[in-house]
C-alpha cells in the first residue's frame, strides 16, 4: 500500500456541519483520493433521489483513461443479492419452497438435510467448493457450476458443520443456489437474471460476466488494479490472481456480476419498492433470518446483511473481486443509500460509512496530512487488548486486537496479519502508518491516566473499549 506523509492538499481535521452538502462531500472525497488513493465511483441518494454522484481517478491506470458515471465495475459478492432474489422469485411463482432440500435438485450430492433456506442464510455448512476446484480441476480449462457439482459429488469434502447448527459465510452455498435457479427455470443463470431482473429494471449496464471479458463487448468495463509495493505502481489485478481470471471464472452465483453505481441504485429501489418480488417475500428477504452464535456477531436476511449502527438500521452487502471492492448499503429508517465501487481495492465499506455520516449531518473528521511527533515515551499506558474495527468482509464488526510496544514504537497486532505501526502525531494521538485513514486517540485526565480511547476510521469517530 502506498503511504503518503506529505501532500500538496492540506485538509484540517474539522467537523463539518454545512448546508452545502456537495462541498462537504467533495472535500471528503478529494481528501480520500489525494491522501489515500481512492479510485472509483460513489453515489449517495435520499429516498431514491441522487444527492451526490462523482467519479475519482482512472478506469485504466496504464492508459490514463478516466472513470465516468457509466463505468462498469465488478461488484463481487453483492451478486449474492441477485441470486437470492432469483430464488425468491421462483418461490413466488410456486416453483420451489424454502424447505426444499439441496438433494431434491441434486441427489448426487452427499449433503443431507440442507435446505434452500439454509443456503440463503449461510447456515448450511456446505464446504468450500473453491478448495476442491483448486486441488482437483484442470487449470487449463474454465470451471463451471456443473464442474463444481461434479467435484463435490465425487470428492465429498466434509461439511463445516451440521445444517442449521452455525453460521459461516459461504460463497459455495450461493453457487449451489445459482444451479438450482438453472435447474428449476430451465435457463442459464445469466439469461434468467437478464430476463427477470436486469431488463425489467432497465439495468442496461449490468450483466453476468464470466471470463474472458471482452472490452469490445463491454466498452465501459474498468480494469481492476492492485498496488505493487516493489514497483510503486498500480498493476493489473489479473497478474496477481490469475486463477480468478481463468479456471475460477466460469462459476456463478456468488459473484461474476458487473454493474454501475446508477444501476445499483435502480436495484436498491427495486428492493425498497418490491418491484420484482411480492411485498411479503421482499419483507422476508430483508428481515433477520439468521444470527451467528458467538463471535463475530453477524446477522443475515436472505442473501443480505441486516443490523444497526450509530447511524441507524441498515441493509447491505459488500463485495470483493481481484482489484475491486464494493459496498451497497441502505439505512432503512432514513432511506439513505450509499454506493461505493472501487477498482483499486480502496476501503469501500469505510468510505460508505463516511458518506452516510455526512448525509445524516453527523460529525466527521476530514482527511488531513499527518505530522510525525518525535517523543515516544510513556507508551506502556496505551498497550493492551482492545476491540477495534477491522476490514474483514463480510464481518464489519469490532475484532480483538492488541496494541504492543516494539522497537520503542506502538503497533497494532492482530493474529495472522502484519503488525501495523501506529505513528505518533501528538502526545495522545496516533495514526496508522499503512496508507489507510485510521487513527487512535487516548484521552487522559489531569494525572495522565487514560480515561477514553477514540478510534477514527475514514473520518467516523467512536469510542473503543479495552478488554484487559
Amino acid at each position: 500500500m502506498q503511504i503518503i506523509k506529505t501532500c500538496c492538499l492540506i485538509l484540517l481535521p474539522v467537523a463539518f456541519f454545512a448546508q452545502n452538502k456537495t462541498a462537504v462531500y467533495d472535500t471528503y472525497m478529494q481528501g480520500q483520493q489525494t491522501l489515500y488513493q481512492f479510485n472509483g465511483n460513489v453515489l449517495v441518494a435520499k429516498k431514491g433521489e441522487i444527492i451526490y454522484k462523482k467519479s475519482f481517478g482512472y478506469n485504466d491506470y496504464n492508459t490514463k483513461r478516466k472513470l465516468d458515471e457509466n463505468t462498469i465495475f465488478d461488484i463481487g459478492s453483492i451478486a449474492k443479492e441477485f441470486t437470492s432474489v432469483g430464488i425468491l422469485l421462483l418461490k413466488d411463482k410456486g416453483l420451489l419452497n424454502y424447505d426444499d432440500t439441496l438433494r431434491k435438485y441434486f441427489p448426487e450430492l452427499p449433503y443431507n438435510n440442507i435446505t434452500i433456506r439454509q443456503l440463503l442464510t449461510h447456515t448450511s455448512g456446505v464446504p468450500d467448493g473453491y478448495d476442491v476446484i483448486e486441488e482437483k480441476f484442470d487449470h487449463s480449462k474454465i470451471a463451471t457450476n456443473d464442474d463444481l457439482l461434479r467435484l463435490l459429488a465425487e470428492e465429498k469434502p466434509f461439511p463445516n458443520f451440521n445444517p442449521g447448527q452455525d453460521l459461516m459465510y459461504s460463497g459455495t452455498g450461493f453457487n449451489l443456489l445459482a444451479s438450482i435457479i438453472e435447474k428449476v427455470s430451465g435457463q442459464s443463470y445469466s439469461n434468467f437474471l437478464n430476463q427477470n431482473i436486469f431488463k425489467p429494471l432497465k439495468m442496461t449496464h449490468t450483466s453476468v460476466a464470466n471470463f474472458p471479458r471482452n472490452n469490445k463487448n463491454l466498452p465501459g468495463l474498468s480494469k481492476g488494479f492492485i498496488y505493487n509495493d516493489s514497483t510503486k505502481t498500480y498493476q493489473y489485478a489479473d497478474n496477481f490472481y490469475k486463477n480468478w481470471a481463468t479456471y475460477f471464472s466460469g462459476i456463478t452465483g456468488e459473484g461474476m456480476i458487473i454493474a454501475t453505481t446508477g444501476d445499483l441504485l435502480k436495484w436498491d429501489r427495486a428492493l425498497k419498492e418490491s418491484k420484482i418480488l411480492s411485498p411479503a417475500t421482499q419483507a422476508e428477504m430483508t428481515k433477520l433470518q439468521a444470527e451467528k452464535k458467538g463471535f463475530p456477531p453477524v446477522k443475515f436476511g436472505f442473501g443480505i446483511r441486516v443490523g444497526a449502527n450509530t447511524i441507524g438500521n441498515y441493509l447491505f452487502h459488500n463485495g470483493w473481486y481481484p482489484g475491486f471492492s464494493s459496498m451497497l448499503i441502505r439505512y432503512t429508517d432514513q432511506d439513505v443509500t450509499v454506493i461505493v465501487l472501487s477498482n483499486n481495492l480502496s476501503h469501500s465499506e469505510f468510505i460508505a460509512d463516511g458518506l452516510a455520516t455526512i448525509a445524516e449531518n453527523k460529525k466527521i473528521l476530514m482527511p488531513y496530512v499527518h505530522k510525525e511527533y518525535s517523543n515516544n515515551t510513556d507508551l506502556k499506558k496505551y498497550a493492551g487488548k482492545y476491540m477495534i474495527p477491522l476490514t474483514r468482509p463480510p464481518y464489519m464488526v469490532d475484532f480483538p486486537a492488541e496494541l504492543i510496544i516494539k522497537n520503542d514504537n506502538l503497533y497494532l497486532h492482530t493474529a495472522g496479519s502484519v503488525d501495523i505501526l501506529l505513528q505518533r502525531e501528538s502526545a495522545e494521538k496516533f495514526f496508522y502508518n499503512n496508507g489507510t485513514d485510521q487513527q487512535i486517540e487516548f484521552k487522559k485526565d489531569r494525572s495522565g491516566g487514560v480515561t477514553q480511547v477514540l478510534y477514527t476510521g475514514y473520518g467516523v469517530q467512536r469510542e473503543i473499549k479495552k478488554i484487559n
